[in-house]
């Protein structure tokens, strides 16, 4: 959520970098800067109420302990109604106060100025690229009919236990599966990432302090009962393990690595482009999250954005990165770097990672703060990266790494696997 007093301070600029967003947000801000004039107004009345309130409490105890309870007794009459009156200014401020902010939570994040101008994935910038593309057999497979030729994922099954978009992994895919997540933690260990098991479910107050509610409500698998969401990411039960945090600069930076499944409603329109592996309602991911100083989280995107590339590195997917263009900006995120692995099979680019700065966004939702040396408070930066989500990352190794009689295994998983080959 962006600051009131950044709006209000920087208006035309805040305007002008949601356009970037493709968003004319002139008259939310406008109404927001109202809201937020009026609020403070009230808040002033309220404050004067109350302080004229306590003087004439005070002068009352003073009249009554000298013998002059007649006047007393008239200054009372005058705080019952400065009583009501504070009542009734405490109603309207918390009714502005509520207004302002369902205004500021449908507000996104403004973009970084490095963002590019555009509407859809097709105006996203590729700013590196690595890795050459193998040139497969005659008959190469996409993973689809790989996994149903060796048998190690099963779709039919999931459908049948719980419905679409919930795979069954078997065998050595199962296997598989496990070696990329215990590789994904090690990396990230030694990098300096500290691992947590996390929640599968999270509350409400958790959705809202990382942007995922109200913004995306219906993406979300919500357990009405207990009022309770099944993750979309581990970035949610992550980064708010730190709500309500103050912190010192000392206790930065702050890296955490974890490992959870991944649930979400919109898994988008079935066709070519999303079969298989390709988006999933359930799926597994490995995430590493940072809580950084805000003088050095874009030292740290760059950090991040590298680490992820050893991997790939290592697992020899040829991959990309994209800085993403203000249309295709997720909600939260002022500047976005996604990965996406070439799929050769299906000659197409897949997503597998996005790294994230999300600046203060978050964290002025989950009034995470740190002490300054000076010893004032500030916000800190949150920033998150996949390291990797598993789906994509497969249908890349079944699709690059197939054989005329077997798919092979990258030599560097060989020591989680057992297996080199299937």
């Amino acid at each position: 959520m962006l600051q009131v007093a950044y709006i209000r301070e920087n208006k035309e600029e805040v305007i002008n970098r949601l356009a970037i967003r493709n968003i004319d947000a002139t008259s939310i801000i406008e109404e927001v800067v109202t809201l937020d004039e009026e609020r403070r107004a009230l808040q002033s009345q309220l404050d004067n109420t109350l302080a004229e309130s306590n003087t004439i409490s005070k002068e009352i105890g003073f009249l009554f302990k000298s013998g002059k309870a007649a006047e007393a007794n008239v200054l009372k009459e005058k705080t019952t109604q400065l009583k009501t009156d504070s009542k009734v200014l405490s109603d309207e401020l918390n009714t502005k106060t509520e207004a302002l902010n369902s205004l500021l939570y449908k507000i996104p994040n403004v973009p970084n100025t490095i963002v590019p101008s555009g509407n859809t994935d097709d105006d996203n910038e590729e700013v590196f690229r690595e890795g050459d593309i193998p040139k497969l057999h005659e008959n190469a497979l996409p993973h689809w009919d790989l996994i149903k030729k060796y048998d190690i994922v099963d779709f039919e099954l999931g459908n049948k236990i719980t419905g679409a978009g919930f795979p069954v992994y078997k065998g050595k895919g199962a296997r598989l599966q496990r070696a990329l997540i215990a590789y994904f933690l090690d990396k990230n260990t030694a990098a300096g990432y500290t691992e947590y098991q996390l929640p599968h479910l999270v509350n409400e107050a958790s959705g809202f302090g990382t942007g995922q509610l109200p913004d995306k409500e219906g993406q979300m698998y919500h357990v009405t009962e207990d009022n309770l969401y099944l993750i979309p990411t581990a970035e949610v039960p992550a980064t708010n393990m730190f709500r309500d945090n103050l912190l010192s600069e000392n206790d930065m930076p702050i890296a955490v690595t974890g490992y959870t499944p991944c649930f979400r409603r919109e898994a988008g329109n079935w066709g070519a482009h999303v079969r298989g592996l390709n988006r999933l309602h359930q799926f597994d991911k490995v995430e590493i999250l940072r809580v950084e100083h805000p003088n050095r989280s874009y030292d740290a995107l760059t950090e991040m954005v590298e680490h992820v590339k050893t991997i790939l590195r290592e697992l020899k997917l040829p991959y990309r990165i994209l800085r993403l263009c203000g249309g295709d900006l997720g909600f939260t995120s002022a500047l976005t770097y996604d990965f996406e692995v070439f799929s050769t099979a299906q000659d197409r680019w897949l997503e597998i990672s996005s790294v994230s700065n999300f600046e203060t966004f978050q964290a002025n939702r989950l009034k995470l703060r740190f002490k300054n040396k000076e010893g004032k408070t500030q916000l800190c930066h949150t920033l998150n990266g996949s390291s990797l989500a598993l789906p994509r990352v497969l249908a890349g190794i079944l699709e690059n790494y197939q054989t005329e009689d077997s798919i092979e295994i990258p030599e560097v998983l060989i020591p989680y696997t057992g297996f080199n080959k299937i």
